[in-house]
This record gives C-alpha cells, sequence and structure tokens, in this order.
C-alpha cells in the first residue's frame, strides 16, 4: 500500500512536470465587453457547436485491433473508428496521459484548422461508486482520500488544462457519484462519503473552471433519478455544490445516461418501472431541466451518453447496469441534435470498454456483472471486451 501511494505521488508529480507551462497562466475571471464575467457567458453557449472532436488514437487502435480479430465484419466495425469517445481519468496516474492527448488534440486542431474539443470523464472521487464494488475507486475517505483527490487528482488535472488555453475541454464530472447521495446513504460506504462528495465537487470546479474548460455534472440517467422525489432531491444536492463552488455560472450542464443504456426515445421504462414517468432518456432530461429552472438553475445544457444504447428493449431490470447483452452503439456523436436542452449526443463511456469482471474468483467481482442479462467472458473494468464491441457494431441504431 505505502509502495502504490508513493508510486501515485510520483506520477503526480510528473504530471504537475508536463504541465509546467501552463502554471500560472490566465485561470482568473476575465470579463466580456459587456462587463458580465466571461465565465457567465460563457456557462450559457454550447461548447460543441463550431468545433471538431478529438480523436483518440488509442481507441482507433482498439477499433482496429478488434476488425483484425473479427475480419468477416471489419469493415463495419471500422466505421467506428470515425466518432470520438470520453478521455477517463480514473486514477492518479491517468493524469500522466493528459499531455498526450492535448498534445494529440494540438496537432488534429492544427491539421483542421478548426477548434478540437476534447471531452474528459473526471473519476476518482474518494469512495467512487460507494454503492458498487466493481468500479470501486482508489481512493478512501477514511485513508485521507479527500486532500489526495484534491493535491494529488484535480490540481494536476487543472494545471494540465491551463497548459493548453487553446484547446476546448468539456468535463464530465464524478458519474455516480452525487447520485449514490439521494438513493444509497443507507449503506456505510455512501454515507461516510456524502461530505466528501458534495465538498470534492466543489473544489474540483473551482479548480477546473478555466476559461477553456466547460463543465458538467453527471445527473445519474431516468432509470435512477426519474422519480419526481428523486428529481427534487437531487437538485437540492446540485444547489448546494454548486453554492460551495461560486454559484450556477460554474457549470455549464449535466450529463446523463454515462455508461448506461436508457434508450432516447422509446418507452422501455414504462414497461421496466411503471412508477417511473421518465420511461426514456429525453423525457428525464426534459423534466430535470425544468425543475433545475424552476429552482434558479437555469440555461443550462445537457450531454447524453449513446454509445450503447441504441437498442433498447434489452433489460427486464432498469438496474441491471454491467456488460448488458444485445446492447448497440446509438446516436452517434454530434452537436445540438435538435432535442430540447440537449448541447450534445457523445460516445462518454468507450465503446467495448468492460463495466466489470464476470468472474466470482476475480478481484472487484460485483454479482450484477454476472446477471442473467449481462454479457460472459468480461473482464475488469476498464478492459477491452472484444466480443462485446462486435455486439454493439452489429446491434447499432442507426446502423453503422
Amino acid at each position: 500500500m505505502i509502495q502504490q501511494h508513493m508510486l501515485a505521488v510520483l506520477l503526480a508529480s510528473l504530471a504537475f512536470s508536463a504541465c509546467r507551462a501552463g502554471l500560472g497562466k490566465g485561470a482568473g475571471a476575465p470579463t466580456s465587453a459587456s462587463g458580465e464575467p466571461a465565465r457567465a457567458q460563457a456557462s450559457r453557449r454550447n461548447p460543441f457547436l463550431g468545433v471538431k472532436f478529438f480523436l483518440n488514437p488509442e481507441y482507433v487502435a482498439n477499433v482496429e485491433e478488434t476488425a483484425k480479430a473479427f475480419p468477416s465484419d471489419a469493415d463495419v466495425i471500422r466505421k467506428a473508428k470515425q466518432y470520438p469517445t470520453g478521455l477517463w481519468l480514473d486514477s492518479i496516474a491517468k493524469v500522466a496521459l493528459i499531455p498526450e492527448w492535448l498534445d494529440q488534440a494540438k496537432q488534429q486542431q492544427q491539421s483542421s484548422g478548426q477548434p478540437t474539443l476534447s471531452l474528459f470523464v473526471v473519476y476518482d472521487m474518494p469512495n467512487r461508486d460507494c454503492a458498487s464494488k466493481s468500479s470501486a475507486g482508489e481512493l478512501k475517505v477514511s485513508q485521507n482520500g479527500a486532500a489526495r483527490y484534491q493535491t494529488e487528482f484535480i490540481d494536476p488535472i487543472a494545471a494540465c488544462f491551463r497548459a493548453y488555453p487553446e484547446l476546448p475541454i468539456v468535463v464530465i464530472l464524478e458519474p455516480d457519484s452525487l447520485a449514490n447521495l439521494v438513493t444509497n446513504l443507507n449503506l456505510p460506504t455512501c454515507e461516510e462519503a456524502q461530505h466528501v462528495y458534495v465538498n470534492s465537487t466543489a473544489y474540483a470546479i473551482q479548480k477546473l473552471g478555466l476559461p477553456n474548460v466547460s463543465i458538467y455534472l453527471d445527473a445519474a440517467h431516468a432509470g435512477w433519478l426519474g422519480w419526481d422525489h428523486h428529481r427534487e432531491n437531487v437538485i437540492k444536492v446540485y444547489k448546494k455544490v454548486l453554492k460551495a463552488a461560486g454559484g450556477i455560472d460554474t457549470i455549464r450542464g449535466f450529463a446523463t445516461n454515462v455508461s448506461n443504456y436508457t434508450h432516447l426515445y422509446n418507452r422501455d421504462g414504462a414497461a421496466m418501472e411503471s412508477s417511473d414517468p421518465c420511461y426514456n432518456e429525453l423525457v428525464y432530461v426534459q423534466k430535470l431541466a425544468v425543475g433545475l429552472a424552476d429552482r434558479g438553475i437555469r440555461n443550462k445544457g445537457f450531454i447524453v451518453d449513446t454509445s450503447r444504447n441504441g437498442t433498447g428493449k434489452i433489460r427486464k431490470v432498469w438496474g441491471n447496469w454491467c456488460n448488458i447483452k444485445g446492447a448497440g452503439l446509438g446516436e452517434r456523436p454530434r452537436a445540438a441534435p435538435g432535442q430540447p436542452f440537449v448541447d450534445a449526443y457523445f460516445w462518454v463511456k468507450v465503446p467495448g470498454e468492460s463495466d466489470g469482471t464476470s468472474d466470482p474468483s476475480q478481484p472487484r467481482f460485483d454479482p450484477d456483472c454476472a446477471s442473467a442479462e449481462s454479457a460472459t467472458g468480461a473482464p475488469q473494468a476498464g478492459t477491452q471486451f472484444q466480443s462485446y464491441f462486435l455486439d454493439l457494431v452489429r446491434n447499432a441504431t442507426p446502423p453503422l
């Protein structure tokens, strides 16, 4: 454990060094010609408009490996590599990859002559995913996790983002964190983390709130927070976080369906949970947006993860979330898809990355990953699951 901690500290230090050119550069609060803080104006703009999306060469290479492994499907598999995916910062070690990714984004921007936007998922909260085993993180509240999250994770990320002021960046902040404060405080790991979740999220917003960065808080999905009382309660949590962070203009909006499967349009939810008024993801977005506005959190946009919600009607239990069989790639990443409140559809979850191992003998095994609705043969969370990626491609709706 001590050796792991020392390695994490070293990696964080290397990330700081790699981004040292950004330290001290303008992270202040510039004002617009009207005298309004520029960040307040920026928080009302859709950052996905007028940009190209960064294509991660590592993802492209993984798609190519899958195409070679399944030659009869190679042509359709290769079509998937033209679309952007989220860049997941799910450990302190991953911070060291930011300069490489942003250098690649800068090269793509120079080649195209258009601003090139990268979407990062910041995902290493202390007691992360406090209601799950497979995606539990490295930091523990009881082991100085809150302080380490700030100094070894968020601070180096901010330094790196500050070093590339010419690149537009979107951050989705801590999937599954704040939603757990609505539904899972009966669990000791969640109860222990509740104040740390709020304070750490506010800290991250403050530090990552740079002129070139647009922040979206995670907002779970229709099958988790779709009920009226859940939406009411999560809005209270958001208001508390945003007050601590400096106000509603510190974020651009919210992200839903991250790593989930809820269909955009159909009525799957009505069959699975008849008491939930949000029977698909777009209904949930609209109801949540209206509720937020009614309580003073106005002019916010939404990102909807469409990386594997194309097929619909693949679950009998909405709460099942791990490598669900029959899933397919959904709507392609694009800005302003024409739905109320939606800034963009995006493949936030990297297609083909496992949610968790299906082998009970392996560390971090979660029984949900061996449900009747989960694919078998799954590796550890975050590892490429080639056969699952093939199914996502074959089931893509609309087809690739």
